[in-house]
């Protein structure tokens, strides 16, 4: 069995070239933050490729790297069905961005404004930022907390106290250089951190493999355990059936990938529509690969497990001991690597943990500033905006760090899994104000409060249900513990029929809207220079990028559903 070295002198010289290289990118980027174009969205300037690389770098934060390599070592290839959303955005790039492009919003719920009306805009706002701070910001530090304890147990007197420190010097590091970096530093640390996670990572990826004896004894021990491991589980599985898989999880991935402002806010920093799709297309390809270096990274993990080759911590559930999932990565970083890209890998977990904040924060500060805060004290200077989105920043921060107590209880069937549970109760809503919003017109803003506050009150049901009734906690009524255990795709399935029935329901019995104010704001309803416009956004590259997204995602279907046999 392998021991676990600590961090060694080369690996700290390479995380210092990295935070060197850092602070020289966010010195670079605040010399200009006079506007709230170019504080929040770049200056509207920004090419496709730093735009895709964003969009991966930004959705593969501390929980990817740490939750989808522990889902792996626990439960195989099932997660891969959210990385293989990249399909979705395919959608975000010929479906949502030339509506959100076109109309010049700044965050998304300015743009439900014109469709919907300001009240939907306020919802959409609040929700969100809670949302964010609640879910994703307080389980990325959390991830990456988790990261620091597992890497350097001993560097600063016990693993809890390198849980600790690491958690509040990676949200104040990151919350000072978004202050004063604005969206322009997110993007453009974003882009080499994407490079750097994902060398990393792929070095994770064949260095395991050779530990383990290569790619056929890896399916050899995954196909004893098949069942366990497979891509498509039964109907019934508690966790991943097949018809909640393709229900139920692309409803939260058009929620995420279209329509959350941490995602849309990159798309609407280019230069034009057509660096705005291709962007979006770029960063499509980029999603593919996280099932290859994270998810069988962990497979990998377990393997070696299994063979004495390294030891993964254990934890207790339901009083049988299994693996921690959430010590898979930072245990085979500290196991395989040798000194100087043990410190590089590092470095791209810090990358991925640090990425995925300033996003959160950038995206809050920027909800807040203007569809809050503008909308309550209209007339404001534009540098005046620039100061209130910096100290909306500073807010999000603190509120993160309050919240990581409580977080520390929470990491029951994994972060990955339950961060997929929580978001599939607040999508379904989102999913269909949007989706109806755009394809019909005869929509309108009653029909949209109307479903987004049941679908957000039944979803919030649903939440405070789950952590307290249910198999193995209060068991009655047994209403509550059907209640809780009730599967969360299949949940978030029938939560959005609830929605459709409700939103296209209130709307017919209403009046119908304005159909002149929403011109533009739906299909088929754009002007004659709108669909020029859009005509000429797109050449061969796009297509070419769409089909290689869609080729890489079928293909990977395609193996894995088979691979076990």
């Amino acid at each position: 069995m392998m021991d676990g070295p600590t961090l060694e002198t080369l690996d700290w010289v390479v995380i210092a070239i990295y935070f060197a290289a850092l602070v020289g990118i966010v010195w670079w980027s605040s010399k200009k933050q006079d506007t709230t174009a170019d504080y929040f969205l770049a200056g509207r300037n920004v090419g496709w490729f730093v735009i895709g690389a964003s969009l991966f770098a930004s959705n593969i934060g501390s929980e990817h790297v740490v939750g989808l390599a522990g889902q792996g070592a626990v439960s195989g290839m099932a997660m891969a069905h959210y990385e293989l959303h990249a399909w979705l955005m395919v959608m975000l790039a010929w479906v949502f961005v030339p509506f959100y492009y076109r109309t010049g919003v700044y965050t998304v719920p300015e743009f439900l404004e014109l469709r919907f009306g300001a009240t939907t805009r306020w919802i959409m706002s609040i929700v969100s930022l809670i949302a964010y701070v609640f879910t994703k910001v307080s389980v990325t530090v959390y991830a990456g907390a988790i990261v620091f304890a597992t890497l350097l147990p001993t560097t600063f007197g016990s693993p809890e106290a390198a849980f600790w420190i690491g958690a509040f010097s990676t949200v104040i590091v990151t919350g000072v250089y978004t202050v004063f970096g604005g969206l322009r530093a997110v993007l453009f640390t974003d882009t080499a951190q994407a490079v750097i996670l994902l060398v990393g990572s792929v070095c994770i990826t064949v260095i395991g493999l050779n530990q383990l004896g290569g790619w056929g004894e890896l399916q050899r021990l995954a196909a004893e355990n098949s069942e366990a491991f497979a891509l498509w589980r039964p109907i019934d599985d508690p966790n991943f059936p097949w018809l909640g898989i393709v229900i139920g999880s692309p409803l939260v991935g058009i929620w995420y990938w279209c329509t959350d402002q941490y995602i849309v806010q990159r798309t609407l920093s280019a230069k034009n529509l057509r660096n705005a799709r291709r962007g979006a297309l770029w960063g499509g390809v980029l999603k593919v690969w996280p099932v290859f270096i994270f998810i069988i990274p962990g497979l990998i993990g377990w393997a070696l497990h299994q063979k004495g080759l390294i030891e993964i911590p254990m934890k207790m559930v339901n009083g049988e001991s299994v693996i921690n999932g959430d010590t898979v990565f930072p245990t085979l970083v500290t196991t395989l690597l040798p000194a100087g890209l043990r410190g590089l890998v590092v470095a791209g977990i810090l990358a991925a943990l640090m990425s995925s904040l300033s996003s959160l924060f950038n995206s809050s500060a920027s909800l807040f500033t203007v569809d809050i805060y503008e909308k309550l004290r209209p007339g404001r200077s534009e540098k005046h905006l620039v100061n209130v989105g910096r100290i909306a920043t500073l807010v999000v921060v603190a509120a993160g760090l309050a919240w990581i107590p409580v977080m520390a209880k929470i990491s029951g069937g994994g972060l990955y899994l339950y961060l997929q549970s929580v978001q599939g109760y607040l999508a379904p809503p989102i999913t269909a104000v949007f989706l109806l919003g755009l394809s019909w017109k005869r929509i309108n803003g009653q029909g949209a409060v109307t479903g987004l506050l049941i679908g957000f009150g039944l979803g919030l049901i649903k939440t405070f249900v789950q952590t307290s009734y249910g198999t193995g906690k209060n068991e009655t009524p047994t209403m509550l513990a059907w209640l809780g255990d009730f599967n969360f795709l299949y949940f978030s399935s029938v939560l959005f029929a609830i929605c459709v029935v409700i939103i296209v329901a209130v709307s017919l019995m209403t009046a119908k809207p304005d159909y002149e104010k929403i011109a533009g704001l739906t299909f088929g309803s754009g002007s004659e220079a709108d669909r020029a416009e859009m005509r000429a956004s797109w050449s061969g590259v796009d297509l070419f990028l769409t089909a290689l997204v869609l080729g890489l995602v079928l293909g990977v279907y395609a193996y894995f559903s088979f691979w076990l046999g």
